[in-house]
């Protein structure tokens, strides 16, 4: 990235699991930042993303519609809806089940601009 990254949201292809999508605005591998990921991650009604952590970054998980139980490692599951967020660490294990009738919309914005993941 040089001085900035404008990114339109016409330019976003999601990425499309059983579970929902994923639509990643800004990354290091698109050059549009040298130190941040933000996405959204879209879960379809009764569903769940995989059990996973990430090894070189912090996430912060946002509630922008929906309800969904959230699971860290050491925590457990948690209700959480509309304006609920939740800071995860390193290494630690997690996952979301959308518990609602309609998808869930989540903003997911991570420590990293090359974001890894392990999951299962």
């Amino acid at each position: 990235m040089k001085t900035y990254a404008f990114v339109p949201q016409d330019k976003i292809a999601p990425a499309v699991f059983d579970w929902g999508r994923l639509y990643w605005y800004v990354t290091g591998q698109d050059d549009t930042s040298n130190d941040q990921t933000l996405g959204k991650c879209v879960l379809n009604p009764g569903a769940a993303n995989p059990r996973h952590y990430h090894p070189n970054c912090e996430e912060v998980l946002h509630v922008v519609s929906g309800t969904i139980d959230h699971y860290v490692d050491g925590a457990g599951w948690f209700a959480m809806g509309p304006g609920d967020s939740v800071t995860i660490a390193p290494n630690i294990w997690h996952c979301a089940r959308n518990t609602g009738h309609e998808e869930a919309h989540l903003m997911i914005a991570f420590s990293s601009a090359d974001r890894q993941t392990v999951g299962e």
